[in-house]
Protein backbone atom coordinates (compact mmCIF):
# COMPACT_ATOMS: atom_id res chain seq x y z
CA UNK A 1 0.00 0.00 0.00
CA UNK A 2 1.14 3.54 -0.70
CA UNK A 3 2.37 5.83 2.06
CA UNK A 4 -0.54 8.15 2.94
CA UNK A 5 -0.34 11.57 4.57
CA UNK A 6 -3.41 13.45 5.73
CA UNK A 7 -3.26 17.24 5.90
CA UNK A 8 -6.23 19.12 7.33
CA UNK A 9 -7.26 22.53 8.58
CA UNK A 10 -9.96 22.70 11.23
CA UNK A 11 -11.35 25.53 13.29
CA UNK A 12 -14.37 23.99 14.98
CA UNK A 13 -13.08 20.41 15.05
CA UNK A 14 -15.31 18.83 12.40
CA UNK A 15 -12.62 18.49 9.74
CA UNK A 16 -10.11 17.24 12.30
CA UNK A 17 -12.61 14.59 13.39
CA UNK A 18 -13.19 13.55 9.78
CA UNK A 19 -9.41 13.40 9.17
CA UNK A 20 -8.96 11.11 12.18
CA UNK A 21 -11.90 8.95 11.13
CA UNK A 22 -10.46 8.53 7.62
CA UNK A 23 -7.03 7.82 9.08
CA UNK A 24 -8.41 5.07 11.30
CA UNK A 25 -10.24 3.44 8.38
CA UNK A 26 -7.07 3.56 6.24
CA UNK A 27 -4.75 2.52 9.10
CA UNK A 28 -2.80 5.77 8.82
CA UNK A 29 -0.52 6.36 11.83
CA UNK A 30 -1.11 9.42 14.01
CA UNK A 31 2.30 10.79 12.93
CA UNK A 32 1.05 10.94 9.35
CA UNK A 33 -1.89 13.20 10.21
CA UNK A 34 -0.88 16.86 9.91
CA UNK A 35 -2.63 20.04 10.97
CA UNK A 36 -1.74 22.48 8.19
CA UNK A 37 -1.15 25.28 10.70
CA UNK A 38 2.05 23.41 11.70
CA UNK A 39 2.89 21.62 8.43
CA UNK A 40 5.77 22.45 6.11
CA UNK A 41 6.43 21.77 2.45
CA UNK A 42 8.98 19.11 3.39
CA UNK A 43 6.22 17.17 5.19
CA UNK A 44 4.53 16.62 1.81
CA UNK A 45 7.53 14.87 0.27
CA UNK A 46 7.39 11.64 2.26
CA UNK A 47 4.04 10.47 0.87
CA UNK A 48 2.76 8.82 -2.29
CA UNK A 49 -0.84 9.81 -1.53
CA UNK A 50 -1.91 13.09 0.05
CA UNK A 51 -5.36 13.63 1.52
CA UNK A 52 -6.15 17.33 1.89
CA UNK A 53 -9.09 18.37 4.08
CA UNK A 54 -10.60 21.77 4.76
CA UNK A 55 -13.82 23.19 6.02
CA UNK A 56 -15.45 26.07 4.17
CA UNK A 57 -15.98 29.31 6.06
CA UNK A 58 -17.94 32.47 5.45
CA UNK A 59 -19.03 32.83 1.86
CA UNK A 60 -16.86 30.08 0.41
CA UNK A 61 -13.52 30.77 2.10
CA UNK A 62 -10.79 28.29 2.93
CA UNK A 63 -10.34 27.44 6.57
CA UNK A 64 -7.93 30.06 7.97
CA UNK A 65 -4.92 27.75 8.36
CA UNK A 66 -5.30 26.66 4.74
CA UNK A 67 -5.06 30.32 3.69
CA UNK A 68 -1.34 30.10 4.47
CA UNK A 69 -0.76 26.48 3.50
CA UNK A 70 -2.44 26.60 0.09
CA UNK A 71 0.57 28.35 -1.45
CA UNK A 72 2.88 25.82 0.20
CA UNK A 73 0.92 22.95 -1.34
CA UNK A 74 0.66 24.68 -4.71
CA UNK A 75 4.40 25.36 -4.92
CA UNK A 76 5.49 21.91 -3.71
CA UNK A 77 6.71 19.27 -6.14
CA UNK A 78 3.70 16.95 -6.25
CA UNK A 79 4.67 15.16 -9.44
CA UNK A 80 3.98 11.45 -9.22
CA UNK A 81 1.72 11.94 -6.19
CA UNK A 82 -1.97 11.25 -5.90
CA UNK A 83 -4.14 13.78 -4.10
CA UNK A 84 -7.62 13.22 -2.67
CA UNK A 85 -9.61 16.08 -1.17
CA UNK A 86 -12.26 16.09 1.53
CA UNK A 87 -14.15 18.95 3.05
CA UNK A 88 -16.87 20.03 5.42
CA UNK A 89 -19.50 22.61 4.62
CA UNK A 90 -23.00 23.70 5.56
CA UNK A 91 -25.43 22.85 2.77
CA UNK A 92 -28.34 24.58 4.48
CA UNK A 93 -27.01 27.97 5.62
CA UNK A 94 -24.41 28.26 2.83
CA UNK A 95 -26.13 26.35 0.03
CA UNK A 96 -24.56 28.52 -2.69
CA UNK A 97 -20.96 28.03 -1.48
CA UNK A 98 -21.18 24.46 -0.19
CA UNK A 99 -17.69 22.99 0.30
CA UNK A 100 -16.10 25.69 -1.88
CA UNK A 101 -12.80 25.20 -0.03
CA UNK A 102 -12.36 21.82 -1.73
CA UNK A 103 -12.60 23.59 -5.08
CA UNK A 104 -9.92 26.08 -4.07
CA UNK A 105 -7.54 23.28 -3.06
CA UNK A 106 -8.33 21.42 -6.27
CA UNK A 107 -7.54 24.50 -8.39
CA UNK A 108 -4.23 24.94 -6.57
CA UNK A 109 -2.97 21.37 -7.13
CA UNK A 110 -4.86 19.91 -10.12
CA UNK A 111 -2.01 20.48 -12.57
CA UNK A 112 0.66 19.28 -10.15
CA UNK A 113 -0.63 15.83 -9.09
CA UNK A 114 -3.11 13.14 -10.05
CA UNK A 115 -6.43 13.95 -8.40
CA UNK A 116 -8.40 10.95 -7.16
CA UNK A 117 -11.60 10.57 -5.16
CA UNK A 118 -14.17 12.49 -7.18
CA UNK A 119 -17.70 11.84 -5.89
CA UNK A 120 -21.17 12.03 -7.34
CA UNK A 121 -23.33 14.98 -6.29
CA UNK A 122 -26.43 12.77 -6.14
CA UNK A 123 -27.94 12.67 -2.67
CA UNK A 124 -26.65 16.13 -1.73
CA UNK A 125 -28.84 19.18 -1.27
CA UNK A 126 -27.10 22.45 -2.24
CA UNK A 127 -27.41 25.21 -4.84
CA UNK A 128 -23.83 25.81 -6.00
CA UNK A 129 -20.24 24.88 -5.24
CA UNK A 130 -16.79 25.67 -6.59
CA UNK A 131 -15.96 22.06 -5.73
CA UNK A 132 -18.16 20.67 -8.50
CA UNK A 133 -16.36 19.91 -11.76
CA UNK A 134 -18.10 18.01 -14.56
CA UNK A 135 -21.09 17.37 -12.29
CA UNK A 136 -18.99 15.69 -9.59
CA UNK A 137 -17.42 16.91 -6.38
CA UNK A 138 -13.62 17.08 -6.62
CA UNK A 139 -13.52 15.02 -3.42
CA UNK A 140 -15.61 13.96 -0.46
CA UNK A 141 -18.11 16.63 0.57
CA UNK A 142 -19.54 16.35 4.08
CA UNK A 143 -22.05 18.38 6.06
CA UNK A 144 -21.43 17.71 9.74
CA UNK A 145 -23.97 20.39 10.74
CA UNK A 146 -27.04 19.05 8.94
CA UNK A 147 -26.22 15.60 7.57
CA UNK A 148 -23.89 13.99 10.11
CA UNK A 149 -26.06 10.87 9.93
CA UNK A 150 -24.68 10.34 6.39
CA UNK A 151 -21.00 10.89 7.22
CA UNK A 152 -19.98 7.30 7.97
CA UNK A 153 -21.63 5.92 4.85
CA UNK A 154 -20.11 8.65 2.67
CA UNK A 155 -16.63 8.15 4.11
CA UNK A 156 -16.82 4.37 3.69
CA UNK A 157 -18.00 4.67 0.09
CA UNK A 158 -15.28 7.23 -0.70
CA UNK A 159 -12.53 5.10 0.81
CA UNK A 160 -13.63 2.14 -1.31
CA UNK A 161 -13.23 4.28 -4.44
CA UNK A 162 -9.77 5.42 -3.30
CA UNK A 163 -8.31 2.01 -2.48
CA UNK A 164 -7.68 0.88 -6.07
CA UNK A 165 -5.54 4.02 -6.57
CA UNK A 166 -3.33 3.10 -3.61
Amino acid sequence: MSKIGIFYGSTGGNTQGVAKNIAKKLSVDAGDIHDVCKATASALTGYDVLLFGSSTWGLGDLQEDWEGFINTAASADLSGKKVAIFGCGDSLAYSDTFCDAMGKIYQAVKDKATIIGFTDTAGYSFDASESVVNNRFVGLALDEDNESNLTEERINRWIETLKPAF
